[in-house]
């Protein structure tokens, strides 16, 4: 759970940091950023509103921990807050050189430290690391000698988060917890932010645990009966949805009892269960408490959806026996027949 209602930005320092392979450079303030309360309220909102409950992160390092910079970095700050400037250039200077992919754009990087966040329950200062890298252009209309003047502007949309990070000053000695946002970067070189630049790596708390078994069993689903008709297809994976939606905790024996049920599919399961753990890198456990908000927000990723041709979306939620699934040989073509009472 995150909660920012109380939260305050204390202090601010911003910098702009350019693509190293384009010898772009880097450009720091003099002294921290002064703003006033009406502009600390629009910040607040543009930093903070996009972080949702969701899966958290820790630093780590394949040595020893101490080595991760940000983790230094930031452990500095919330041992001496005065210490934030300082280290904001620090910050700057290491996100300098991990901007090496020639489709990083440069941006402003904004370094701030908050007051009164909630995170599961706990109260705590954070650190936020946010970068922008795109501007948005607006249009700006004012009356000029009894007529309208059109002028054009660039600027920063505040409701549109490019990059951040949290740093919630909790569980230091596991690598503190984090939350990051990356909405620019998508492939190979969305990696910077996260692997290179923070250094992160999943906690293996509920929320990880829970989402990772529902991506499992939509793969599997996905992957072991892509032959077969959508609809069965879509009711194995919808099952396995409710059975994490019903449950408090996860139970691979029940599980497997009552969402697969049919023994061959349970030893299939079974198999691309060790070959998914082994090529994603992560654990499957086979027993653990369920995430409500994973679930929630595994759900947006879900589409029980028959798509046919260009035509007709058919969406299933359940009972899918009330579907059929024919094919026509005078006109060579599939079909589907749908049983209901009402129509709404």
């Amino acid at each position: 759970m995150l909660n920012f209602k109380n939260s305050e930005l204390q202090q601010l320092v911003v910098h702009h940091v350019g693509n190293k392979t384009d010898n772009e450079g880097i450009k720091t303030s003099s002294s921290e950023t002064n703003v006033d309360k009406e502009i600390k309220l629009l910040l607040n909102k543009f930093f903070l509103k996009p972080f949702k409950p969701s899966s958290f992160y820790q630093f780590a390092h394949s040595s020893d921990i101490g080595l991760n910079e940000i983790y230094n970095y930031a452990s500095s700050i919330f041992t001496d807050p005065e210490s934030l400037f300082l280290q904001s250039i620090n910050i700057a200077k290491h996100l300098y050189d991990c901007s090496t992919h020639p489709m990083i754009k440069g941006g402003e990087l904004y370094i701030c430290l908050f007051e009164d966040c909630v995170i599961e329950d706990e109260v705590c200062d954070a650190i936020g690391i946010f970068k922008s890298e795109n501007k948005e252009t607006y249009l700006k209309v004012y009356p000029s000698k009894g007529d309208f003047t059109i002028e054009k502007e660039e600027g920063i949309n505040i409701n549109k988060l490019d990059k951040g990070c949290l740093i919630f000053d909790t569980e230091k000695g596991q690598g503190y917890k984090v939350a990051i946002i990356d909405n620019t970067n998508k492939g190979e070189e969305a990696r910077y932010w996260k692997d290179d630049f923070l250094g992160l790596k999943p906690c293996e708390n509920t929320f990880y645990h829970t989402k990772n078994y529902i991506n499992l069993c939509k793969d599997f689903v996905e992957e072991t009966f892509a032959g077969t008709a959508k609809v069965d297809q879509l009711d194995l994976v919808n099952n396995s949805v409710e059975y994490f939606n019903n449950n408090e905790q996860f139970n691979i024996r029940e599980f497997e009892e009552k969402v697969m049920q049919a023994p061959e599919i349970i030893s299939s399961f079974e198999t691309y269960k060790e070959q998914y753990a082994e090529e994603k890198q992560i654990p499957v456990y086979d027993e653990f408490d369920i995430s409500a908000p994973a679930v929630k927000y595994s759900k947006k990723f879900i589409r029980s959806v028959i798509k046919l041709d260009k035509n007709f979306h058919v969406y299933v939620h359940g009972n899918s026996d009330k579907i059929e699934k024919g094919y026509d040989d005078e006109t060579q073509q599939h079909f589907y027949t749908l049983y209901f009472k009402e129509e709404s």
